[in-house]
């Protein structure tokens, strides 16, 4: 009686504690989603220019998305139309920071990649703000301000999510207005922070995300990357230091601290993100490790998903060329053929994988709806499981068959390690090549 009447009361306890925490998960949930439906009157936007190009026109919006934290938000957003083409039911919508000179070529080079007008959002977030902080620095202010007052609506992710469902709204009412055409939905894309962005507005439920490209935010399921960080680096990125010196990394063992990461993770939200999901990654970059992808990937909810591992990019996703310059082709390539994908749907081909290094070599068993047109093994190898600064090799791999699984093998490193992945080359239907990925994987040498 006694070991039953303790189970029973450890069984209550969890029973209890699990109650805890769906609560806690429960309000997460409902911070974002209210902060977002949450009446603000400041929003407004209004046309300031129209410019014609030799490659198109160029439409200028500004906006004001809302009045946050007595901070009134103010976006500009340029539509590229590119010659001879008009808005349709689907539009894909880039999120970003700052004006980037780069951004006039890149938006014009994307939707007339698409054959489609692109919009890009800018301002996301509005900064500098309390006393000079932008970017990362920002974001973690914006944390500690919340675990000092508890004020839900602190998290910086809560408005720069909420600007980008005020940017959906303008861009209807612009496109009603121009060219009496409805907008129905979007291709929502954006890298880093607004990659976190992207994923966070496809958790929001709005009926309008039809499909995401979130890029280099590989970090959801925060606690597991952030010791695995550790475990592979030795110490955490010196890429998210605003966060460690701001001691929100590693997570604090508080119930704020924790409430906190589960409103801003996107991997707490997994359920509610089923839009397909294109994932746009970096091989290089020194944020994160390069097999992040290994704690979430997996439990992801989005039917149909990939991913493209740029060889030899950083944060910035420009592959760097052997004259030093950098490439944005394959990003560029992948991103416009998913939202035009999304726009004429016509979906992306089938990927499925499997990764057996339990034996003398380390083996990729890929299957795929459609015959790509090249296959490559990306490989690289570094004394220790940093990667961020190591060069990427391809070898072509032969296709055998047309309808068979596409086995691909690798030796184990003799010391050090060796990360890979295999990259599929397709060709979309204007005959355009793009490419699309395994998971990057980390082999050990064999143990003795």
């Amino acid at each position: 009686m006694v070991y039953c009447y303790r189970w029973l009361n450890l069984r209550w306890l969890l029973i209890v504690a699990a109650c805890l925490l769906g609560g806690e998960l429960s309000k997460a949930h409902a911070s974002l989603v209210d902060y977002v439906r949450k009446a603000d009157d400041s929003f407004e936007w209004k046309l300031v220019s129209t410019t014609p190009t030799n490659q198109g026109t160029l439409y200028t919006l500004t906006m004001v998305s809302q009045t946050w934290q007595g901070v009134r938000w103010e976006h500009k957003i340029r539509i590229f139309v590119p010659a001879n083409t008009k808005p349709g039911a689907r539009m894909l919508l880039y999120v970003t920071g700052n004006f980037n000179p780069l951004d006039m070529a890149q938006g014009f080079a994307l939707a007339e990649r698409m054959q489609a007008p692109c919009a890009i959002l800018y301002d996301v977030p509005n900064q500098p703000l309390f006393n000079g902080k932008s970017e990362d620095s920002l974001i973690a202010e914006t944390f500690v301000r919340f675990l000092e007052t508890g004020d839900a609506d602190w998290p910086l992710l809560f408005p720069m999510v909420k600007s980008v469902i005020r940017a959906m709204d303008a861009l209807q009412a612009f496109c009603m207005e121009q060219f009496q055409v409805q907008v129905q939905s979007f291709i929502v894309a954006g890298a880093s922070k607004r990659g976190w962005t992207t994923w966070l507005t496809a958790a929001t439920g709005e009926p309008r995300v039809r499909a995401i490209a979130p890029m280099v935010i590989d970090v959801l399921n925060m606690p597991a990357q952030m010791k695995h960080q550790l475990d592979s680096f030795g110490r955490f990125s010196e890429m998210i230091v605003d966060y460690t010196r701001r001691k929100l990394v590693p997570i604090p063992d508080t119930p704020r601290a924790k409430q906190l990461w589960q409103m801003v993770d996107p991997f707490i939200y997994r359920e509610k993100i089923t839009q397909p999901t294109l994932i746009i990654l970096g091989a290089n970059d020194p944020y994160w490790t390069v097999d992040a992808t290994q704690f979430y990937w997996d439990e992801l909810k989005s039917k149909d998903r990939w991913i493209s591992m740029i060889p030899n990019a950083g944060h910035d996703l420009g592959e760097r060329t052997a004259n030093g310059k950098r490439n944005f082709d394959r990003a560029l390539s992948v991103l416009a053929t998913f939202a035009r994908s999304y726009i004429d749907e016509e979906p992306l081909p089938k990927i499925s994988w499997k990764f057996d290094d339990s034996g003398r070599e380390a083996v990729y068993t890929v299957t795929t709806s459609q015959r790509p047109t090249t296959v490559r093994l990306w490989t690289t190898e570094a004394m220790t499981k940093n990667f961020s600064r190591s060069k990427w090799e391809d070898r072509v791999q032969p296709v055998e068959r047309a309808d068979g699984p596409i086995r691909v093998s690798i030796s184990r490193p003799e010391q050090g390690f060796k990360a890979l992945f295999v990259e599929l080359e397709f060709r979309n239907s204007r005959e355009q090549p793009y490419r699309l990925t395994t998971q990057a994987k980390v082999i050990e040498p064999a143990k003795q």
